[in-house]
């Protein structure tokens, strides 16, 4: 074992103390990260470590716009991710959520005030407007507006510029971006299929019936996007991701690693799986093997907690996913403060919960399973971070850094910028140790 040089342990400290008081603000416009770079052969990302931009660089652009798609590619993101929702017309679109009255100005067009609406979706009734009623054509007369103008006013100066942007017009950005032998890959979530294929309606009362895994497989087919090193396809839903690689993309003749998300562990459901209880589905032919590796098996009542323990992570390697989305408070609990504080100095008390030092055990399940594990969502303003248990306030570089050194391969962030930072800093940790 050699003794670490001065320069060395200085060096470490210091990286280490910058990643805790590291702020965002510092590489908050069209930053640059230099990066090794990789042969066109090579997948994205670095030793395997992976930096997804959450929505795109959400953090410093309204959410799921070309802008801030192709902020998180410039600041180092490895890959974009695009929620999908489906138009009147078939046409995948990157939204939140297909309620778009928060990240558009849909109320402020007189034209679709008969379009106010309100549905159940997953269980949950919500009044606004909805992709499924707007072609193509109207929902590009739209703009895009921050989603949380309390928490990112900044963001909003950037509202009415941007266009909705299609899966398609993603892809392309992506393909242009993606130069000087960097490879850049796309992250997409299919939201509410089950609401979308069976239960959805349009304002009409026609049934939706559309399939968001088939016109995902059917876009990316189009568009000459099916390397397995450059896609993702992440659902909260379990069905749709089993008929994804047992039918739709073996069908289309590709295989693309699927990646099942995990709401909060206690409290939440997959809403697939409540509704075909609810509605009396052949469970066996829906989701096999995966009813005898639930204790209890499935009912309307089975919380995403059931699907945390280690054989049904060890089914779902074996059967579908290549890896885990898992929400990062289930994965490192927290406990919330006796009373706010203001760790950043800005005269607010927004920092709320405190670490509780423990490790949920789905995490060595999955890695014990050869599951990739990719937490979401880390973000940098200061009502989203915790405390360490010692008490010490976390930025959100800390917090990457630590979910690397737990043996995560990546995670969503809506500062790309802070997350390439996190993992150069992980990397030179790790260096500095090997010496």
């Amino acid at each position: 074992m050699h003794r670490r040089p001065t320069l060395a342990r200085g060096l470490f400290a210091a990286a280490l103390l910058f990643a805790a008081v590291a702020s965002p603000a510092a590489f908050a416009d069209d930053a640059k990260v230099s990066h090794d770079r990789p042969r066109p052969s090579d997948p994205p990302g670095r030793h395997g470590l992976i930096v997804i931009g959450h929505r795109g660089a959400s953090g410093y652009r309204p959410e799921h716009t070309l802008e801030s798609y192709r902020l998180a590619i410039r600041q180092g993101a490895d890959f974009i991710e695009p929620d999908l929702v489906a138009t009147k017309d078939g046409v995948l679109v990157a939204r939140h959520e297909n309620e778009i009255s928060g990240t558009t100005d849909v109320a402020a067009h007189p034209e679709f005030a008969s379009r106010r609406a309100t549905k159940t979706i997953d269980g949950v009734t919500l009044t606004g407007w909805f992709t499924e009623d707007f072609t193509l054509a109207e929902l590009k007369t739209l703009r895009a507006k921050e989603r949380i103008p309390a928490i990112r006013p900044d963001n909003t100066r950037f509202d009415g510029l941007y266009p909705i942007p299609t899966l398609a017009e993603v892809i392309a950005l992506v393909k242009r971006e993606s130069r000087n032998g960097r490879r850049i890959g796309i992250y997409p979530e299919t939201k509410h299929p089950t609401y979308f294929a069976r239960e959805g309606r349009r304002i009409d009362g026609k049934p939706i019936a559309t399939s968001l895994g088939a016109k995902l497989v059917e876009t990316l087919v189009a568009e000459g996007f099916t390397d397995p090193q450059r896609v993702y396809v992440q659902s909260f839903e379990i069905e749709n991701l089993i008929e994804l690689k047992k039918k739709l993309m073996p069908a289309a003749g590709i295989d693309l690693p699927l990646v099942q998300l995990y709401d909060d562990l206690q409290s939440a459901a997959p809403y697939d799986v409540a509704y075909h209880v609810a509605h009396g589905s052949n469970l066996p032919t829906l989701y096999g093997g995966l009813l005898q590796q639930v204790d209890g098996g499935l009912t309307a009542s089975t919380r995403y907690g059931a699907f945390a323990t280690e054989p049904v992570l060890a089914w779902m390697k074996a059967n579908y996913a290549s890896g885990i989305g898992p929400w990062k408070g289930s994965l490192l609990p927290r406990q919330a403060l006796p009373a706010p504080v203001d760790a950043n100095g800005d005269g607010k008390a927004e920092l709320a919960g405190q670490g509780t030092g423990l490790v949920h055990p789905m995490l060595a399940f999955a890695l014990k399973a050869g599951l990739q594990v990719h937490p979401y969502t880390l973000r940098a303003e200061e009502t989203y971070l915790a405390q360490t248990p010692g008490g010490i306030a976390q930025s959100v570089v800390a917090e990457a850094v630590q979910l690397y050194g737990l043996g995560v391969q990546g995670f969503f962030i809506d500062q790309p910028d802070q997350g390439v930072l996190a993992r150069e800093i992980f990397l030179e940790i790790n260096r500095l140790r090997e010496r």
